[in-house]
């Protein structure tokens, strides 16, 4: 018998034992491998160009053995678009990319159809072309950004913007560098640049080299438990009971509680899988977000961590959440859509949010339950909001009743997230329907509730009548 095919054979083994199927084992294998590849980028010789070499070959080969060689094809194609927009018309080469990588991207959701691949235990490389996507628009607009005066830019946008065109080699080297294409971060262009070159935060100084192995191990462990987590849950909560005769017996607890375990089963999948992107960050360097202002210094690692699982399990409102999942996304949103969407001297609105979470849900597919989810987050944030404002309007001395809005806010969050995520899973429409039914519609009905009454309530600040009185 073929070596290889034994070989073959024992991966199919262990996947089995772990309970995944053998295409998602060999991509958890190459994106697991990403920490060494990142590990041995720090001792490589011969520079920035060198660097640049190592980081686009590692990602071109690892893709190549998760994915097969389309995933490489397609990834060409979202960097001709973004570099030739770049080399042939600078000054509107953000729009064109956006609306063509992004048009190219939708085209491959509704090709391969990843969101049911996914669910039936298979992967494609609509992962890795989402993150992908987002680098050449992000590094698209900062070049087009370049050419605008300094006085016009909003801070994060004269900290990104490049001056100049990045070479080729540069630019494949930040796609595909420390198998970050995998899953995430996103970070900037202008970022890996100094990364690779030793400047701004990596230059070297009087102060100490951040040791990258404490951190890493932390990100190692913490990787490890959110599996078993996973592990663990996942086959006690399956997804597939929502709608079965025995779920239909349940009562409304019943069906909410058992929504809510699919729910925070679900997010540990996630917690792994940023947690193996962190430490691969992280081992690179390209992870250091700078040192701590107390004694002793402390390296700080803000750029590598894409998740907070403590904030987003004790998230205190909905606000928060995209504070702390899916961080350098959320970020990404927030310069690129949110931001540029608010016009001058003008207070951003329902608007802004709701046309930055549809740009979300297009990015993640164009199934149903992505774009139910993220319309219905909008109303989440919105709903979270206007409790905030009646908790602003009460005294400090009234604090047992401003905690107990706090604790409503905290519990209207749990309640609309694990609503709106079962559509986020289950992406079909007539089974998002389904289970949205069983419970009454309580996470679209309670968010609408709040809205209408921070309207027709309109809460004025404890601080503005203070300053009347006085």
């Amino acid at each position: 018998m073929c070596p290889c095919l034994i070989d073959k054979m024992k991966m199919e083994e262990v996947a089995s034992m772990i309970g995944v199927s053998y295409p998602v084992f060999q991509f958890l294998v190459c994106y697991v491998a990403t920490i060494p590849v990142s590990l041995f980028c720090r001792f490589v010789p011969g520079g920035s160009t060198a660097k640049h070499v190592y980081a686009a070959t590692t990602g071109a080969v690892l893709s190549f053995l998760a994915f097969g060689l389309s995933s490489n094809l397609h990834f060409l194609v979202f960097i001709t678009i973004s570099y030739g927009s770049m080399l042939a018309y600078r000054k509107l080469c953000g729009l064109i990319t956006f609306f063509l990588a992004m048009g190219y991207l939708i085209t491959c959701h509704v090709y391969y159809m990843s969101g049911d691949s996914w669910k039936e235990g298979g992967i494609d490389a609509t992962g890795s072309m989402m993150v992908i996507t987002l680098k050449v628009i992000s590094c698209a607009i900062n070049y087009n950004d370049g050419l605008l005066k300094e006085k016009r830019l909003r801070e994060t946008q004269r900290k990104n913007r490049l001056l100049k065109l990045p070479s080729l080699i540069e630019y494949l080297g930040y796609c595909l560098c420390c198998g970050s294409h995998f899953a995430g971060p996103v970070y900037e262009m202008r970022d890996y640049l100094d990364w690779t070159e030793g400047k701004g935060i990596w230059m070297t100084s009087d102060k100490p080299s951040p040791s990258p192995f404490g951190a890493t191990i932390k990100a190692i462990l913490q990787a490890g438990l959110c599996m078993g987590v996973y592990l663990y849950l996942d086959p006690r909560y399956p997804l597939s009971r929502i709608g079965d005769p025995v779920y239909e017996k349940w009562g409304f607890v019943e069906r909410l509680s058992y929504q809510f375990m699919c729910s925070f089963s679900a997010r540990w999948k996630y917690y792994f899988i940023w947690s193996v992107s962190e430490a691969s960050m992280i081992l690179s360097g390209l992870g250091f977000s700078g040192w701590t202002n107390s004694f002793p210094l402390e390296a700080q690692w803000r750029r590598a961590k894409n998740v907070d699982i403590l904030g987003v399990e004790f998230a205190k409102s909905a606000v928060e959440i995209p504070l702390v999942w899916n961080i350098h996304v959320s970020t990404w949103l927030r310069h690129y859509v949110y931001d540029r969407l608010v016009q001058r001297r003008r207070r951003p609105g329902f608007f802004q949010l709701l046309a930055t979470q549809t740009v979300s849900a297009v990015w993640h597919g164009l199934y149903p339950g992505y774009i139910i989810f993220f319309v219905q987050s909008a109303l989440m944030i919105s709903g979270s909001k206007a409790i905030y404002r009646w908790q602003q309007t009460v005294s400090s001395d009234k604090r047992m009743f401003k905690k107990m809005i706090m604790l409503s806010n905290f519990a209207y969050t749990v309640l609309v997230l694990t609503y709106s995520s079962i559509g986020f899973m289950v992406l079909d429409l007539d089974e998002s329907i389904s289970a949205f039914e069983s419970v009454y519609y309580i996470g679209t009905v309670v968010p609408v509730v709040f809205i209408l009454l921070g309207i027709i309530f309109k809460p004025k600040p404890v601080t503005s009548r203070a300053r009347k009185n006085k």
